[in-house]
């Protein structure tokens, strides 16, 4: 309601906004011949005018306030219907009302305007000194249409001002966005650099093991904090932004790629073991980048979550279709119920002991297959163990490329990763 002098004036102008308003009045006048009519907003406690056309010097301009207690627009409020009186003083219902004998007018008129979402702004009225002939359909009819067409632009106006609103808000919530990623890419990572610089300057120069140890462990901690802001980066970057973004390329030798994130994770955790069956032997159209991080993150969760002492495996091919890459772990299995949740952002198996990272790792995958027009799945039982699988599409010129170009020969080193199924 527009109770309170700011709510008041806000209808005022909202009526001042609407252009038609004054010709309506006037064409309420010379079609009706009374003299007086005004756009009201009324409340349960305020009468007060917002556009008037004023022929009898009423003395009531826009602002202008009646007692509700004397006026008919206050009942028909109560009522939300019409009220029409051709002669008020023979009226045998108006003839004592409070109104009628305080303005002294014989004619009048007062018309609902109720909002779309079912409000009550005021109403549509006139009102005369003489009695006039009021009681014909189309004089009804066309108070009620001008009331509807001047509820129908409030509305309009209404539902301009939301989106404006909305439009500022998501402009703040641009800006903001814009501020927290900065705040990750940049005011976060620039320390933890000059940490990860430091221990590892003091790891070269000390003598002592156990200072030397305690370095190490500096450094193996910033590259997990590192690790952590990359993956709460790419989540801000994939919920605000959008969707993640990836730049596809023609990659002609994934093989390369995808062990040099096996060597990565092998240099970093010394005591693990992985199988690598990695033999792509055509192009593949992909952001090599965001590829690596998929294999890179599906072989920490298999690292991280798998039985102890026994192998990882991840294999990568291309068959007639799709490109596809597989890591697969022993363990306790995901819970049937719960294997649905598994790429939902910040969501982490209830079975499994560790606790480490956000549980962004494995919605991040899915988020860059997506970007790829891929898909990825996972299977999970105690007899299987868990497997999880990316299919990325081959394009059709990536198809042609296959039939009419040999594979090239693998080099050593790949040649003994793929086909001795290398334990590294």
């Amino acid at each position: 309601m527009f109770e309170n002098p700011e709510e008041i004036a806000r209808a005022i102008d909202a009526i001042g906004r609407i252009d038609a308003v004054p010709t309506i009045l006037a064409v309420l006048c010379d079609t009706t011949g009374m003299r007086f009519s005004v756009v009201a907003h009324v409340t349960d406690t305020t009468w007060t005018a917002c556009a008037v056309q004023d022929d009898i010097h009423f003395g009531v301009g826009p602002g202008g306030q009646l007692d509700v207690g004397s006026t008919l627009c206050f009942e028909a409020r109560a009522s939300r219907a019409p009220i029409l009186i051709e002669h008020a003083s023979v009226d045998p219902r108006y003839h004592a009302h409070p109104a009628v004998k305080r303005y002294a007018f014989e004619s009048h008129v007062s018309v609902p305007i109720i909002l779309g979402d079912g409000r009550y702004f005021g109403s549509l009225c006139a009102v005369d000194p003489s009695p006039v002939k009021l009681k014909e359909p189309r004089i009804l009819s066309m108070f009620n249409r001008f009331a509807a067409l001047i509820a129908s632009q409030l509305d309009s106006q209404a539902r301009h001002e939301r989106e404006h609103s909305a439009l500022l808000d998501e402009r703040t919530v641009g800006e903001l966005r814009e501020q927290f990623i900065a705040i990750l890419g940049h005011d976060l990572r620039n320390p933890l650099q000059a940490v990860y610089a430091g221990s590892d300057l003091l790891e070269r120069k000390l003598t002592d093991p156990r200072l030397m140890a305690v370095a190490s462990r500096i450094k193996t901690n910033v590259r997990r904090m590192s690790s952590l802001i990359d993956d709460v980066l790419d989540f801000a970057r994939g919920r605000l932004g959008g969707g993640l973004g990836v730049e596809l390329t023609e990659v002609d030798n994934l093989n390369t790629g995808l062990l040099t994130v096996v060597q990565e994770l092998i240099d970093a955790q010394p005591d693990c073991k992985i199988i690598a069956k990695i033999d792509v032997d055509r192009p593949v159209q992909c952001d090599l980048g965001r590829l690596q991080q998929v294999a890179s993150n599906l072989l920490a969760n298999a690292l991280t979550h798998g039985l102890a002492d026994t192998p990882v495996t991840i294999t990568a091919s291309a068959d007639e279709h799709d490109f596809v890459l597989a890591v697969w772990n022993a363990g306790q299995p995901i819970p049937p119920e719960s294997i649905h949740k598994i790429f939902e952002p910040f969501w982490r198996c209830s079975v499994s002991a560790s606790r480490n990272g956000l549980g962004l790792g494995l919605h991040i995958c899915s988020q860059i297959v997506r970007a790829h027009q891929g898909t990825i799945s996972v299977t999970s039982s105690k007899e299987g163990g868990t497997q999880f699988t990316v299919r990325l599409p081959l394009g059709t010129s990536q198809k042609m490329l296959a039939s009419v170009v040999p594979s090239a020969p693998k080099d050593q080193h790949q040649r003994q990763a793929i086909a001795g199924a290398a334990m590294i």
